[in-house]
């Protein structure tokens, strides 16, 4: 063997996760940083920025007025507190790929972030589930409302979201644990996710690929075909009403939740396209696209509950007032 060939031979064989002392990955960033798209860092850290107030906002909201202890609105919580929770386990660390071109993450580090942010979409996937539910319920057994969701209920709705999250996808990172992984190990995106981790295996991944694909089925795609028939139902019970104005005004009760449906499943979706058929595609495309999926729900979701709820706009207004009252 030449030792010319040497460096290429050792750059391309497996290693095991227990014979390297910190196995790590390459995240990706785009090419040309410091020119063309010197404005993505930047956008990046702006929504994040909007993320954490809008949903901060909305916390203190909910908490600070009693009348918006209503199931809806306590859910609406709940999205907030775990898009902050999925933002925060993604954005500080592009951050540091972009600004301190850190872009070398460790094995154990990886699998961590790759688990909240599966088991923290399937949590949000559940809440939304719940959400609809609550819409039909209102809408189709409205006397049956206050005794069907309940503050016990809605609080047993957060903790099954959790727990659904998490026994669904702890798997994921523990599939992975014992597989030896080939050089270079550079990611497509500028975070950990179980496909990308996943192809970058030099062993048969099979179970992997089996488990993930039974997972986001039971998980997304079930929600998805549950929210869709709630809502067919709820287009049922309002088409039996005699005026349409009656009819817009029931139905228009549900528009701030299809948008927070969308925000969420559209660019899923995307993703998962882009994973599955855009390999040709330019690398800042799928780096997008993740940031995308991660920051498009936490920083729409606030502002179309914001727009659509009144009393939310005057509780923020209030605290706003209230604040610039205090002392200094």
């Amino acid at each position: 063997m030449s030792l010319t060939s040497m460096p290429t031979s050792l750059g391309a064989m497996p290693f095991s996760n227990s014979s390297e002392l910190s196995p790590s990955f390459l995240l990706a960033g785009p090419p040309g940083l410091e020119g063309a798209h010197s404005w993505l860092p930047a956008a990046l850290c702006a929504a994040y920025a909007l993320a954490v107030l809008a949903n901060g906002a909305v916390l203190l909201a909910v908490r600070a007025e009693p009348g918006l202890h209503a199931p809806m609105y306590l859910f609406l919580c709940m999205l907030a507190a775990i898009d902050l929770a999925l933002a925060s386990a993604t954005v500080p660390r592009t951050l540091c790929l972009y600004w301190l071109g850190s872009r070398r993450i460790g094995f154990g580090a990886c699998l961590t972030q790759m688990f909240l942010i599966h088991a923290l979409s399937a949590a949000e996937s559940t809440v939304l589930l719940a959400m609809a539910a609550d819409r039909y319920v209102a809408i189709c057994h409205p006397l049956r409302h206050a005794a069907v969701l309940d503050g016990r209920a809605t609080a047993k709705v957060g903790l099954l979201a959790l727990a659904r999250g998490v026994l669904f996808f702890l798997p994921l990172p523990l599939l992975l644990l014992p597989l030896p992984f080939c050089g270079p190990r550079r990611l497509s995106h500028s975070f950990c996710l179980h496909q990308d981790v996943m192809n970058l295996a030099c062993a048969n991944t099979t179970p992997s690929v089996v488990y993930g694909l039974t997972a986001i089925l039971l998980v997304m795609g079930l929600d998805a075909v549950l929210i869709c028939l709630s809502y067919l139902l709820i287009l049922r019970a309002v088409l039996r009403l005699a005026a349409w104005r009656e009819r817009l005004k029931v139905f228009g009760t549900c528009v701030a939740h299809i948008c927070v449906v969308l925000a969420f499943y559209v660019p899923l979706i995307g993703l998962s396209v882009v994973h599955r058929f855009g390999k040709d595609l330019a690398p800042l495309v799928h780096i997008i696209m993740g940031n995308v999926y991660i920051l498009v729900p936490a920083v729409l979701n606030p502002i179309i509950y914001g727009v659509r709820s009144k009393q939310i706009q005057r509780t923020i207004l209030s605290l706003i007032r209230i604040t610039d009252r205090a002392p200094r």
